[in-house]
């Protein structure tokens, strides 16, 4: 467990930074997109704080998380329309999009790590972080997919259109189910630890 929440810092201080890069990005280039994005980070980053430093006890952490992860989707949705009306996405160097391609799929990785690890915990911080690492490793696969559409060729404009619809519409209800998920389990679980 003292290892997980180790990780789980780590991961808490570089979601910080990625959130910090795409509202300065945003600000740059001035897309709503990457302050969109930016802004989502910041909220999951906060509550991945809360979830480390709270004091309430697992219960507050499970309730407060599940809410913050529905909520959550509310932006996210606005960030695929925004995909699909208006910014369709920047184009990269290749480069970049490999060093995209890395952390998107390191993330999704790890989070499935943690989905086996905490499977038969009865700890609720772990699977409240479990449920964060989620939601934040499905959102940098849609952004990947967003950047890689427009930097390399291959599709028609109505296609990644199709595209950034169809997968954030798919990460939109996934973080939302993530959210109903702690709020919908919490009782199980702690009628578990109550035992």
């Amino acid at each position: 467990m003292d290892r997980t929440l180790k990780f789980a810092l780590a991961s808490l201080v570089f979601n910080m930074a990625f959130a910090t890069y795409h509202f300065i990005m945003g600000l740059v280039t001035s897309s709503w997109w990457l302050l969109t994005l930016g802004s989502y980070y910041l909220v999951l980053s906060v509550v991945r704080f809360v979830v480390l430093r709270s004091k309430s006890g697992e219960r507050f952490i499970a309730k407060f998380t599940g809410w913050m992860l529905i909520l959550l989707s509310i932006p996210l949705a606005g960030t695929v329309i925004l995909s699909v009306l208006r910014d369709r996405g920047h184009e990269r160097h290749m480069i970049v999009m490999i060093a995209l391609a890395a952390y998107a799929f390191t993330k999704i990785t790890l989070a499935t790590i943690k989905l086996i690890k905490a499977r038969r915990s009865t700890s609720a911080t772990l699977i409240t972080l479990r449920n964060i690492s989620f939601a934040d490793a499905f959102v940098s696969i849609f952004a990947l997919q967003r950047s890689m559409l427009v930097s390399f060729e291959g599709m028609t404009e109505a296609e990644i259109v199709i595209m950034n619809a169809t997968l954030g519409s798919a990460v939109c209800v996934i973080v939302f189910l993530l959210g109903v998920n702690l709020l919908r389990n919490k009782k199980a679980l702690f009628k578990t630890l109550d035992d």
